[in-house]
Protein backbone atom coordinates (compact mmCIF):
# COMPACT_ATOMS: atom_id res chain seq x y z
CA UNK A 1 0.00 0.00 0.00
CA UNK A 2 1.63 3.69 -1.06
CA UNK A 3 1.72 5.99 2.26
CA UNK A 4 -0.10 9.17 1.71
CA UNK A 5 0.80 12.26 -0.01
CA UNK A 6 2.19 14.83 2.69
CA UNK A 7 2.37 18.32 2.80
CA UNK A 8 5.61 19.11 4.41
CA UNK A 9 6.87 22.52 5.43
CA UNK A 10 10.61 23.53 6.44
CA UNK A 11 11.81 26.71 8.22
CA UNK A 12 15.61 26.42 7.43
CA UNK A 13 17.33 29.61 6.74
CA UNK A 14 20.28 28.71 4.64
CA UNK A 15 18.09 25.49 2.47
CA UNK A 16 19.19 25.89 -0.84
CA UNK A 17 19.12 24.83 -4.51
CA UNK A 18 22.11 22.63 -6.32
CA UNK A 19 23.07 25.94 -7.76
CA UNK A 20 24.62 27.04 -4.24
CA UNK A 21 26.69 25.39 -1.80
CA UNK A 22 24.36 23.43 1.08
CA UNK A 23 22.16 20.96 -0.97
CA UNK A 24 21.15 18.35 1.97
CA UNK A 25 18.23 19.72 2.64
CA UNK A 26 17.00 20.04 -1.15
CA UNK A 27 18.40 16.37 -1.93
CA UNK A 28 16.01 14.76 0.92
CA UNK A 29 12.72 17.28 -0.16
CA UNK A 30 13.71 16.36 -4.12
CA UNK A 31 13.25 12.45 -2.91
CA UNK A 32 10.08 13.10 -1.31
CA UNK A 33 8.51 14.85 -3.79
CA UNK A 34 9.07 11.62 -6.01
CA UNK A 35 7.45 10.00 -3.53
CA UNK A 36 4.77 11.89 -3.62
CA UNK A 37 4.65 14.42 -0.78
CA UNK A 38 4.68 18.06 -1.50
CA UNK A 39 7.56 19.88 0.79
CA UNK A 40 8.24 24.19 1.08
CA UNK A 41 11.26 26.02 2.16
CA UNK A 42 11.17 29.13 3.85
CA UNK A 43 14.32 30.39 3.23
CA UNK A 44 16.54 33.37 2.96
CA UNK A 45 17.27 34.93 -0.51
CA UNK A 46 20.68 36.46 1.30
CA UNK A 47 23.48 34.30 1.07
CA UNK A 48 24.89 33.17 3.75
CA UNK A 49 28.15 32.23 1.72
CA UNK A 50 28.67 35.22 -0.70
CA UNK A 51 27.36 37.58 1.44
CA UNK A 52 25.04 39.14 -0.79
CA UNK A 53 21.16 39.09 -1.75
CA UNK A 54 21.15 36.12 -4.46
CA UNK A 55 17.19 35.57 -4.85
CA UNK A 56 15.34 38.75 -4.84
CA UNK A 57 14.83 41.63 -7.09
CA UNK A 58 14.92 45.63 -5.59
CA UNK A 59 11.64 45.99 -4.46
CA UNK A 60 10.31 42.28 -3.11
CA UNK A 61 9.84 40.90 0.53
CA UNK A 62 9.59 37.31 -0.96
CA UNK A 63 9.66 35.14 -3.76
CA UNK A 64 8.44 31.50 -4.46
CA UNK A 65 10.87 29.32 -6.97
CA UNK A 66 9.97 25.54 -7.74
CA UNK A 67 13.04 23.81 -8.40
CA UNK A 68 12.24 20.27 -10.06
CA UNK A 69 9.08 20.08 -7.87
CA UNK A 70 10.48 21.72 -4.59
CA UNK A 71 8.81 24.90 -3.47
CA UNK A 72 10.88 27.59 -2.26
CA UNK A 73 9.99 30.51 -0.74
CA UNK A 74 12.31 33.45 -0.27
CA UNK A 75 12.39 35.73 2.74
CA UNK A 76 14.00 39.28 2.64
CA UNK A 77 16.98 39.89 5.26
CA UNK A 78 18.82 42.44 6.10
CA UNK A 79 23.01 42.01 4.51
CA UNK A 80 25.62 41.42 7.00
CA UNK A 81 29.77 40.58 6.22
CA UNK A 82 30.08 39.48 10.01
CA UNK A 83 29.31 37.81 13.23
CA UNK A 84 28.24 41.30 14.54
CA UNK A 85 24.90 42.80 15.52
CA UNK A 86 23.91 43.10 11.83
CA UNK A 87 23.91 39.53 11.45
CA UNK A 88 21.73 39.08 14.91
CA UNK A 89 19.05 41.60 13.11
CA UNK A 90 19.11 39.24 10.32
CA UNK A 91 18.19 35.99 11.78
CA UNK A 92 15.73 37.95 13.71
CA UNK A 93 14.19 39.25 10.35
CA UNK A 94 14.32 35.97 9.19
CA UNK A 95 12.44 33.80 11.79
CA UNK A 96 9.65 36.97 11.83
CA UNK A 97 9.21 37.15 8.43
CA UNK A 98 9.05 33.78 7.98
CA UNK A 99 6.07 33.11 10.33
CA UNK A 100 4.07 35.62 9.11
CA UNK A 101 4.80 34.89 5.31
CA UNK A 102 3.52 31.00 6.19
CA UNK A 103 1.11 32.07 8.70
CA UNK A 104 -0.74 34.22 6.10
CA UNK A 105 -1.46 31.09 3.89
CA UNK A 106 -4.86 29.39 3.60
CA UNK A 107 -2.77 26.38 3.10
CA UNK A 108 -2.12 23.82 5.49
CA UNK A 109 1.12 21.49 6.19
CA UNK A 110 0.58 18.08 8.01
CA UNK A 111 4.02 18.69 9.62
CA UNK A 112 6.18 21.83 10.28
CA UNK A 113 10.20 21.32 10.26
CA UNK A 114 12.18 23.61 12.09
CA UNK A 115 16.18 23.75 11.78
CA UNK A 116 18.39 24.77 14.28
CA UNK A 117 21.30 26.26 12.60
CA UNK A 118 20.15 29.23 14.77
CA UNK A 119 17.11 28.95 16.88
CA UNK A 120 15.25 31.88 16.45
CA UNK A 121 14.26 29.82 12.86
CA UNK A 122 13.31 26.97 14.76
CA UNK A 123 11.18 28.74 17.07
CA UNK A 124 9.54 30.33 13.92
CA UNK A 125 8.50 27.05 13.04
CA UNK A 126 7.20 26.20 16.19
CA UNK A 127 4.84 29.41 16.00
CA UNK A 128 3.97 28.06 12.93
CA UNK A 129 2.66 24.73 14.10
CA UNK A 130 0.85 26.03 16.31
CA UNK A 131 -0.98 28.70 14.28
CA UNK A 132 -1.63 25.98 11.93
CA UNK A 133 -2.48 23.24 14.82
CA UNK A 134 0.00 20.74 13.12
CA UNK A 135 2.90 18.76 14.13
CA UNK A 136 6.11 19.73 14.91
CA UNK A 137 9.65 18.63 14.57
CA UNK A 138 12.89 19.94 15.69
CA UNK A 139 15.37 19.80 13.46
CA UNK A 140 18.76 19.95 15.07
CA UNK A 141 22.24 20.47 13.42
CA UNK A 142 23.98 22.77 15.73
CA UNK A 143 23.04 22.64 19.63
CA UNK A 144 22.99 25.78 21.27
CA UNK A 145 23.83 27.65 23.70
CA UNK A 146 26.64 24.91 24.21
CA UNK A 147 28.03 25.51 20.42
CA UNK A 148 28.13 29.38 21.56
CA UNK A 149 29.81 28.46 24.94
CA UNK A 150 32.23 25.96 23.69
CA UNK A 151 33.68 28.59 20.85
CA UNK A 152 33.95 30.80 23.57
CA UNK A 153 31.56 33.23 22.56
CA UNK A 154 30.45 33.57 25.80
CA UNK A 155 30.20 31.91 29.41
CA UNK A 156 27.36 29.28 30.43
CA UNK A 157 26.52 31.70 33.36
CA UNK A 158 25.78 34.44 30.43
CA UNK A 159 21.97 35.37 30.17
CA UNK A 160 22.16 35.06 26.50
CA UNK A 161 22.94 30.87 27.53
CA UNK A 162 20.59 31.25 29.59
CA UNK A 163 17.77 32.53 27.38
CA UNK A 164 19.34 30.06 23.99
CA UNK A 165 19.18 27.48 26.91
CA UNK A 166 15.91 27.77 28.27
CA UNK A 167 14.38 27.99 24.21
CA UNK A 168 16.20 24.78 23.44
CA UNK A 169 14.85 22.97 26.44
CA UNK A 170 10.92 24.52 25.58
CA UNK A 171 11.43 23.23 21.70
CA UNK A 172 12.89 19.83 22.35
CA UNK A 173 9.93 18.95 24.82
CA UNK A 174 7.52 20.33 22.67
CA UNK A 175 8.68 18.87 19.31
CA UNK A 176 6.82 15.55 18.00
CA UNK A 177 10.13 14.45 16.68
CA UNK A 178 13.51 15.59 17.31
CA UNK A 179 15.21 15.59 13.96
CA UNK A 180 19.16 15.27 13.98
CA UNK A 181 22.56 15.08 11.95
CA UNK A 182 24.44 14.54 15.18
CA UNK A 183 24.02 10.97 16.36
CA UNK A 184 24.86 11.89 20.01
CA UNK A 185 21.88 14.05 20.58
CA UNK A 186 20.09 11.39 22.04
CA UNK A 187 21.96 11.70 25.29
CA UNK A 188 22.05 15.84 25.26
CA UNK A 189 18.62 15.64 25.59
CA UNK A 190 17.88 12.96 27.80
CA UNK A 191 19.77 15.42 30.31
CA UNK A 192 17.29 17.91 29.61
CA UNK A 193 14.22 15.50 30.66
CA UNK A 194 13.46 14.51 26.52
CA UNK A 195 13.22 11.05 25.95
CA UNK A 196 15.76 9.30 23.94
CA UNK A 197 13.07 7.57 21.60
CA UNK A 198 11.85 10.94 20.87
CA UNK A 199 15.35 11.45 18.61
CA UNK A 200 15.63 10.08 15.31
CA UNK A 201 18.88 10.14 13.47
CA UNK A 202 19.28 11.26 10.09
CA UNK A 203 22.48 12.83 9.14
CA UNK A 204 24.12 14.72 6.24
CA UNK A 205 23.86 13.09 3.03
CA UNK A 206 24.06 13.08 -0.52
CA UNK A 207 23.00 12.17 -4.18
CA UNK A 208 25.53 9.35 -4.80
CA UNK A 209 24.98 9.69 -8.48
CA UNK A 210 26.84 12.83 -8.75
CA UNK A 211 30.11 11.14 -8.65
CA UNK A 212 29.24 8.18 -11.12
CA UNK A 213 31.70 10.19 -13.49
CA UNK A 214 34.58 10.42 -11.20
CA UNK A 215 37.13 8.03 -12.31
CA UNK A 216 38.13 5.26 -9.80
CA UNK A 217 40.78 6.09 -7.52
CA UNK A 218 43.69 4.02 -7.77
CA UNK A 219 46.02 5.24 -4.95
CA UNK A 220 48.29 6.86 -7.64
CA UNK A 221 49.46 10.12 -6.63
CA UNK A 222 50.18 13.11 -8.90
CA UNK A 223 53.28 15.37 -9.08
CA UNK A 224 52.99 17.53 -6.72
CA UNK A 225 50.25 15.81 -4.14
CA UNK A 226 47.01 17.59 -4.34
CA UNK A 227 45.53 17.88 -1.05
CA UNK A 228 41.88 19.70 -1.26
CA UNK A 229 39.87 21.40 1.28
CA UNK A 230 36.39 22.34 -0.46
CA UNK A 231 33.69 24.30 2.54
CA UNK A 232 33.00 27.00 4.36
CA UNK A 233 36.30 29.30 5.74
CA UNK A 234 34.92 29.82 9.16
CA UNK A 235 36.50 29.02 12.59
CA UNK A 236 34.78 25.86 13.13
CA UNK A 237 36.81 24.70 10.69
CA UNK A 238 40.84 25.30 12.15
CA UNK A 239 41.91 26.15 8.43
CA UNK A 240 44.35 27.97 10.24
CA UNK A 241 46.18 24.96 11.29
CA UNK A 242 46.14 23.39 7.98
CA UNK A 243 47.88 26.43 6.63
CA UNK A 244 50.40 26.20 9.37
CA UNK A 245 50.70 22.39 8.61
CA UNK A 246 51.32 23.52 4.65
CA UNK A 247 54.67 25.77 6.19
CA UNK A 248 56.18 22.58 7.72
CA UNK A 249 55.53 20.79 4.39
CA UNK A 250 57.07 23.21 2.08
CA UNK A 251 59.86 23.89 4.78
CA UNK A 252 60.67 19.59 4.50
CA UNK A 253 60.01 19.75 0.33
CA UNK A 254 57.92 17.26 0.04
CA UNK A 255 56.51 18.46 -2.88
CA UNK A 256 52.08 19.09 -1.88
CA UNK A 257 50.04 21.71 -3.07
CA UNK A 258 46.73 22.37 -0.87
CA UNK A 259 44.10 23.90 -2.65
CA UNK A 260 41.60 25.41 -0.81
CA UNK A 261 37.84 25.99 -2.06
CA UNK A 262 35.31 27.89 -0.80
CA UNK A 263 34.56 31.08 0.84
CA UNK A 264 33.55 32.41 4.46
CA UNK A 265 34.11 34.81 7.10
CA UNK A 266 37.55 34.24 7.59
CA UNK A 267 38.85 33.71 4.01
CA UNK A 268 40.38 36.89 4.17
CA UNK A 269 42.78 36.12 7.20
CA UNK A 270 43.50 32.62 6.27
CA UNK A 271 44.65 34.11 2.67
CA UNK A 272 46.34 36.65 4.65
CA UNK A 273 48.22 34.44 7.37
CA UNK A 274 49.71 32.49 4.31
CA UNK A 275 50.47 35.61 3.10
CA UNK A 276 52.11 36.51 6.70
CA UNK A 277 53.78 33.16 6.95
CA UNK A 278 54.89 33.27 3.21
CA UNK A 279 53.27 30.00 2.10
CA UNK A 280 53.63 29.03 -1.49
CA UNK A 281 52.10 25.68 -1.69
CA UNK A 282 48.61 26.74 -1.07
CA UNK A 283 45.84 27.87 -3.83
CA UNK A 284 42.64 29.56 -2.48
CA UNK A 285 39.63 29.30 -5.35
CA UNK A 286 35.96 30.14 -5.21
CA UNK A 287 33.32 28.44 -4.39
CA UNK A 288 31.63 26.21 -6.52
CA UNK A 289 27.61 25.08 -6.93
CA UNK A 290 27.28 21.42 -5.43
CA UNK A 291 26.13 20.31 -9.13
CA UNK A 292 30.09 21.00 -10.12
CA UNK A 293 31.95 19.95 -7.17
CA UNK A 294 32.83 16.34 -8.99
CA UNK A 295 34.29 18.12 -11.14
CA UNK A 296 36.75 19.64 -9.26
CA UNK A 297 36.98 16.73 -7.39
CA UNK A 298 38.48 14.42 -9.29
CA UNK A 299 41.96 16.74 -8.92
CA UNK A 300 42.45 15.41 -5.34
CA UNK A 301 44.69 12.75 -4.26
CA UNK A 302 42.92 13.29 -0.79
CA UNK A 303 40.73 15.34 1.20
CA UNK A 304 41.22 17.64 4.07
CA UNK A 305 39.18 17.64 6.75
CA UNK A 306 40.04 19.90 10.42
CA UNK A 307 38.27 21.04 13.05
CA UNK A 308 38.17 22.69 16.82
CA UNK A 309 39.66 20.98 19.76
CA UNK A 310 36.45 21.32 21.39
CA UNK A 311 35.61 17.81 23.43
CA UNK A 312 33.17 19.07 25.24
CA UNK A 313 30.93 19.77 21.95
CA UNK A 314 32.11 17.03 19.70
CA UNK A 315 31.30 14.51 22.22
CA UNK A 316 28.20 14.24 20.62
CA UNK A 317 28.98 13.37 17.15
CA UNK A 318 29.65 15.50 13.89
CA UNK A 319 28.20 15.61 10.53
CA UNK A 320 30.03 17.71 8.17
CA UNK A 321 28.70 18.27 5.06
CA UNK A 322 32.03 18.25 3.02
CA UNK A 323 33.04 14.31 4.45
CA UNK A 324 29.89 13.24 2.94
CA UNK A 325 31.22 14.45 -0.55
CA UNK A 326 34.95 13.69 -0.14
CA UNK A 327 33.86 10.01 0.90
CA UNK A 328 31.83 9.27 -2.16
CA UNK A 329 34.50 10.48 -4.13
CA UNK A 330 36.47 7.66 -3.25
CA UNK A 331 39.15 9.24 -1.73
CA UNK A 332 40.84 9.49 1.31
CA UNK A 333 40.55 11.79 4.21
CA UNK A 334 43.42 13.66 6.26
CA UNK A 335 41.38 14.67 9.77
CA UNK A 336 42.28 16.73 11.97
CA UNK A 337 40.12 16.29 14.72
CA UNK A 338 38.79 14.65 17.86
CA UNK A 339 35.09 13.65 17.54
CA UNK A 340 33.04 10.64 18.75
CA UNK A 341 31.11 8.93 16.14
CA UNK A 342 34.10 9.04 13.56
CA UNK A 343 33.29 7.53 10.51
CA UNK A 344 36.96 7.84 9.28
CA UNK A 345 38.16 5.68 11.84
CA UNK A 346 35.54 3.78 11.83
CA UNK A 347 35.62 2.90 8.29
CA UNK A 348 39.23 3.56 7.39
CA UNK A 349 38.90 5.39 4.69
CA UNK A 350 42.20 7.98 5.97
CA UNK A 351 44.07 9.12 8.11
CA UNK A 352 43.39 10.80 11.63
CA UNK A 353 45.40 13.47 13.96
CA UNK A 354 44.42 15.29 16.88
CA UNK A 355 43.30 18.75 16.21
CA UNK A 356 45.02 22.33 16.03
CA UNK A 357 48.59 20.52 15.87
CA UNK A 358 50.13 21.33 12.89
CA UNK A 359 52.63 19.06 12.98
CA UNK A 360 50.65 16.36 13.60
CA UNK A 361 48.84 17.33 10.22
CA UNK A 362 52.31 18.02 8.65
CA UNK A 363 53.30 14.40 9.79
CA UNK A 364 49.77 12.83 8.53
CA UNK A 365 50.79 14.14 4.90
CA UNK A 366 53.64 12.40 4.91
CA UNK A 367 52.34 9.10 6.66
CA UNK A 368 49.68 9.07 3.20
CA UNK A 369 52.51 9.78 0.56
CA UNK A 370 55.07 7.12 2.03
CA UNK A 371 51.80 4.30 1.73
CA UNK A 372 51.63 2.25 -1.16
CA UNK A 373 49.28 2.70 -4.13
CA UNK A 374 47.21 -0.48 -2.63
CA UNK A 375 46.88 0.79 0.95
CA UNK A 376 45.50 4.57 -0.43
CA UNK A 377 43.15 3.00 -2.70
CA UNK A 378 41.98 0.87 -0.09
CA UNK A 379 40.63 3.77 1.62
CA UNK A 380 38.95 5.23 -1.09
CA UNK A 381 37.28 2.55 -1.68
CA UNK A 382 36.45 2.20 2.53
CA UNK A 383 35.05 5.80 1.76
CA UNK A 384 32.66 5.16 -0.91
CA UNK A 385 31.33 1.98 1.23
CA UNK A 386 30.98 4.91 4.12
CA UNK A 387 29.34 6.72 1.51
CA UNK A 388 26.88 3.75 0.80
CA UNK A 389 26.19 3.09 4.19
CA UNK A 390 25.80 6.17 5.94
CA UNK A 391 25.23 8.93 3.85
CA UNK A 392 22.77 7.78 0.63
CA UNK A 393 20.33 10.16 0.52
CA UNK A 394 17.97 7.83 -1.33
CA UNK A 395 17.88 5.93 2.28
CA UNK A 396 17.70 8.62 4.45
CA UNK A 397 14.71 9.75 2.57
CA UNK A 398 13.13 7.21 3.23
CA UNK A 399 14.21 7.55 7.10
CA UNK A 400 12.62 10.30 7.09
CA UNK A 401 9.32 9.68 5.10
CA UNK A 402 8.31 7.22 7.80
CA UNK A 403 9.17 9.75 10.79
CA UNK A 404 7.15 12.20 8.92
CA UNK A 405 4.11 9.89 8.13
CA UNK A 406 4.06 8.43 11.68
CA UNK A 407 3.59 12.33 13.12
CA UNK A 408 1.28 13.28 10.91
CA UNK A 409 -1.20 10.14 11.49
CA UNK A 410 -1.16 10.08 15.23
CA UNK A 411 -1.92 13.89 14.65
CA UNK A 412 -4.58 13.15 12.77
CA UNK A 413 -3.84 15.29 10.06
CA UNK A 414 -4.87 13.63 6.74
CA UNK A 415 -6.50 15.35 3.95
CA UNK A 416 -5.43 18.67 6.00
CA UNK A 417 -2.86 19.25 3.34
CA UNK A 418 -4.89 19.80 0.75
CA UNK A 419 -6.15 23.07 1.64
CA UNK A 420 -4.91 25.49 -1.29
CA UNK A 421 -1.44 26.51 -2.88
CA UNK A 422 -0.77 28.82 -1.12
CA UNK A 423 0.57 30.33 -4.32
CA UNK A 424 1.19 33.54 -5.47
CA UNK A 425 1.76 33.72 -9.62
CA UNK A 426 3.51 37.11 -9.35
CA UNK A 427 5.70 35.71 -7.09
CA UNK A 428 6.72 32.79 -8.64
CA UNK A 429 9.46 31.23 -10.94
CA UNK A 430 10.30 27.70 -11.78
CA UNK A 431 13.29 26.32 -12.55
CA UNK A 432 13.98 22.84 -14.25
Amino acid sequence: MRPRSLNVWWVSQYASTPDQQFTTQYDLASKLVGKGHRVTFFSAGFSHYKFEEIRLKDGENWREEICNGVRFVWIKTPPYKTNNWKRALNLCSFAWRAYWNARRRQEVPDVIIGTTFHPLASLSAYCISVAKKRPFVFEVKDLWPLTMIEFGKFSSKNPLALILGSLEKFLARRASRIMTTLPGVGDYYAKLGVPTEKTVWIPNGLELSRYASLDPYDGHLRTPIVLLYAGGHVSANALGTIIRAAQIVQGADIGVQFVFIGGGQEKLQLVRLAKDLNVQNIQFRDAVPKSELHKIMKEADAFILSMRDLPGLYRYGMSFNKLCDYVASGRPVLFAGNSSYNVVEEFHCGIVVPPENPQAFAEAVRKFRNLNDAERAEMGRNGLRCARERFDISMLADRLESMLISIADVSGAAGYGEAGTGTDSKNLSVVA
